[in-house]
């Protein structure tokens, strides 16, 4: 999968090993890079979900049509399919076999 970022300063918290570590800690940096390194290997979304160390997932409310995978602790790499328009099912869901590029927007905890 190609993978974009909100920002360049993320794009570098990630894409840099010493970056990452700074910014989240040496734990969070090794997880980040697997999850990254599985998500560039992906040739779409739907593999993510045959991953079940990845914990991918759709959110929902505010955060509806935005994804995430498990870093350590409550932390979350968050993402959102990079097409325009999003390819939908006919149902209307998020059509995963067809997302082949996302957006890294954020790394958080979402939860409290």
């Amino acid at each position: 999968m190609d993978i974009l970022f909100k920002t360049t300063r993320l794009q570098s918290d990630c894409n840099d090993s010493k970056r990452a570590v700074k910014a989240y800690g040496a734990d969070v940096a090794k997880r980040l890079r697997q999850r990254l390194d599985e998500l560039r290997a992906a040739a779409t979304l739907e593999v993510m979900w045959s991953l079940p160390q990845a914990h991918c997932e759709e959110l929902k409310a505010d955060r509806k049509g935005q994804l995430s995978v498990r870093l350590p602790g409550a932390l979350r790499l968050i993402f959102e399919p990079a097409h325009d328009p999003v390819p939908k099912r006919e149902d209307g869901g998020l059509d995963r076999v067809q997302v082949t590029a996302i957006r890294i927007l954020e790394i958080e905890d979402y939860h409290g």
